[in-house]
């Protein structure tokens, strides 16, 4: 399983990459995308909106499933992953790269405290 060591991340097994300005990139674990199975269409309909922690800022839908997705710090959600419209598969194949859902700009940083890093999710996934 892959959990890279750059990324934070939640109980709810999504990631986030924190990168310059309070920008942050968020999708979902390789845990998670291989519980789900075959992703076929994810719904994002946040994009402008402020949301808090832990609230759901979209869907996934897969074969058998359809879960929530939860924000793991408070954000603006700037945007989507658009390539995701035409090939949702993309979360399947690379969760970590272009599988990410979106793009935030996070309103309260100290919140990243409250994330496990790569060790603890690792324990968590076993």
């Amino acid at each position: 399983m892959n959990i890279p060591e750059n990324l934070y991340y939640t109980k709810e097994h999504e990631w986030l990459r924190a990168e310059a300005d309070g920008v942050a990139y968020i999708g979902i674990t390789d845990y998670a995308q291989k519980e789900l199975g075959d992703i076929v269409y994810i719904e994002i309909e946040t994009v402008g909106q402020t949301l808090g922690q832990n609230e759901v800022f979209g869907t996934v839908e897969a074969v058998k499933t359809v879960s929530d997705l939860y924000l793991p710090v408070s954000a603006e959600i700037l945007a989507f992953n658009a390539d995701l419209n035409n090939a949702p598969d993309k979360v399947n194949t690379d969760s970590y790269g272009e599988g990410w859902l979106v793009k935030v700009r996070m309103t309260n940083t100290d919140e990243l405290g409250g994330l496990m890093k790569s060790d603890k999710y690792t324990e968590l996934v076993g």
